[in-house]
């Protein structure tokens, strides 16, 4: 009969604590041990214990101290001390010396070898210190970003082989030479793309400047830097953006266009769209990501509140009639057309769209890039789908008065029609609209819905802090007197977390949606101002940006702070 071994260390201690049993503790260090993975990190993979009981649990079986690397600036980890392969083979980071001593983090307080390893390559003193397993591949992961300064020490043979539809210059033959050159170049191009896609940047900027060369990323619409190659390589950054892109690389005087698409997996693909700009030091080349899957969040996910994303559907489905959806760049206009789209999208409906440019390819639908300097513009893009038998059209926006004209008539005789506009509040259209010279007949007769928008970052759920303020703050903000006495509001937590960038992830839209009725209609045909047309909008239960915003807010979305920072008015 054989006799199952007394369990010791960290087993026992979890078992002890009342963790899970002896016999699943016994199976997960045999499953440990034949796929040759330390305990600790079987256990958590497999959500036996949380990230943090198992660091304290480990700290104090062990007697070593317990780390919070929330708190911690990789910034101070000292430079050149530890090669990164030597890093990621123990999955350890030194993280301070103090004199001959270096304290180094570990999630296994077992992994003796990498304190070894780390003494002999140093020669100081190694000291450990336990830390959460999952911030300790987090703040690997930030480190080692941030070092992508150091292009040959990428290593990661991956990154030359990413799938590109990208053709070599038929006049440049790439020699074995020159591909050795560009190896590092192709790596770093390429772990910066990928990089991107995953923190869900959607712009990316390769800004070449006298002394110093910048790649910074769009992240729910803030602007952070990401790294600082030497400036020398900034020619050649570009060389290889402009090669992936298409575009020709001996023109280096004028702006170019062109586009990358890079395929992630044989299910998804990324598509950006590149433009490239002569400046004082060089061409700034900036990436826009274009990723289908944004066009196919939902309805849900947009973050209209219920009786916003009632009235949306209800007209959207509607045989005729006109949706206007405006706001300034970057407030998520294309997004709230492409859900609408998506819904509309069915064997039965015919649907156009002429858009400039075309960012996102929606399969099933008749996507016309419009291009002015041949005459395709988008009035006469609309013409030609009038002649094609549709039930839904969609313009990208509304720029002069012929393609309003056009739109309107689209509307007014059996067509959904889908645009946007630049105006700052949903009232504001209407009366921009007929200063464009439209009549007010036909705006009354044809505009079924306007949605103003904004996006705000979202507050990050695992970090965010409760927000006191006074009385006289929060009705200065806009809050109701009977609301102020109950309210439970959050604010960001400027360091962050693993999970978030400075205590926001995400993004979510905040809306205003006016319906056309009789009475405002009136007011239309009676040449009503925008003040005019709010205030009807206000008597028939209207929600403006602000309160809606302040909706959000009061639910612990988003922070009173961003939300000034999006609606200024």
């Amino acid at each position: 009969m054989q006799t199952t071994k007394p369990l010791v260390g960290l087993a026992r201690r979890l078992v002890k604590d009342g963790y899970f049993s002896a016999q699943v503790a016994h199976i997960a260090l045999e499953k440990a041990q034949s796929v040759q993975k330390p305990f600790i990190s079987h256990i958590i993979a497999e959500e036996l214990i949380s990230n943090y009981n198992a660091a304290f649990a480990a700290s104090d079986e062990f007697g070593l101290p317990l780390f919070d690397l929330n708190t911690f600036d990789t910034q101070n980890i000292p430079e050149g001390l530890v090669d990164e392969k030597l890093i990621l083979q123990h999955r350890a980071l030194p993280l301070i010396k103090r004199n001959k001593k270096l304290f180094v983090a570990l999630s296994d307080p077992t992994n003796i070898s990498a304190l070894d390893d780390f003494k002999f390559h140093t020669g100081l003193n190694t000291e450990a210190v336990i830390v959460e397993e999952d911030k300790l591949q987090q703040t690997i992961d930030n480190f080692l970003d941030s070092q992508g300064s150091g292009l040959d020490d990428l290593g990661d043979d991956s990154l030359e082989n990413l799938e590109l539809e990208e053709a070599q210059p038929a006049d440049q033959p790439e020699t074995s030479e020159d591909a050795a050159q560009e190896a590092p170049i192709v790596r770093f191009v390429n772990k910066i793309l990928l990089d991107c896609i995953r923190k869900g940047a959607s712009d990316i900027h390769f800004e070449p400047y006298e002394k110093i060369f910048r790649v910074r990323s769009r992240i729910d619409g803030i602007l952070q830097e990401m790294a600082r190659p030497p400036a020398s390589l900034a020619p050649r950054i570009a060389a290889r953006l402009k090669v992936m892109s298409k575009m020709d690389i001996s023109e280096r005087r004028v702006p170019q266009d062109g586009r990358i698409k890079m395929r992630l997996s044989k299910s998804r693909s990324i598509d950006f769209r590149v433009n490239s700009l002569p400046t004082l030091w060089g061409e700034k080349i900036v990436l826009r990501i274009l990723d289908s899957s944004s066009a196919k969040i939902g309805v849900d996910a947009l973050g209209f509140d219920p009786e916003q994303k009632e009235l949306f559907l209800s007209v959207l489905v509607k045989p005729q009639g006109m949706i206007l959806v405006t706001g300034p760049t970057g407030s998520g206009k294309t997004v709230t057309l492409y859900t609408g789209l998506n819904i509309l999208n069915t064997e039965e409906r015919n649907i156009s769209t002429a858009e400039d440019p075309v960012e996102i390819n929606l399969e099933g639908i008749n996507q016309v890039h419009v291009n002015p300097k041949v005459g395709l513009t988008f009035a006469e893009a609309l013409r030609s789908f009038l002649r094609q038998d549709p039930d839904v059209v969609m313009v990208g926006e509304i720029r002069d008065l012929e393609t309003a004209e056009i739109s309107i008539k689209a509307a007014q005789t059996g067509h959904m029609v889908l645009s946007t506009l630049h105006t700052n509040s949903a009232a504001e259209t209407l009366t921009r609209l007929k200063n464009m010279g439209v009549e007010p007949f036909n705006v009354a007769t044809a505009v079924s819905l306007i949605i103003a928008q904004r996006l705000a970052r979202r507050l990050c759920e695992e970090c965010k802090v409760p927000h006191d303020l006074p009385e006289a703050a929060l009705l200065e903000a806009g809050f109701a007197v009977e609301k102020i006495h109950n309210l439970n509001l959050y604010e960001s937590n400027p360091v962050g977390c693993l999970h978030c960038t400075k205590g926001y992830k995400g993004r979510v839209g905040i809306y205003e949606l006016l319906k056309m009725t009789t009475e405002i209609s009136d007011c239309i045909m009676n040449s009503g101002t925008s003040l005019d047309i709010l205030e009807i909008g206000l008597r028939q239960g209207f929600i403006p940006l602000k309160a809606s915003g302040l909706r959000k807010v009061e639910l612990g979305v988003t922070s009173l702070e961003e939300l000034n920072r999006v609606i200024t008015h």
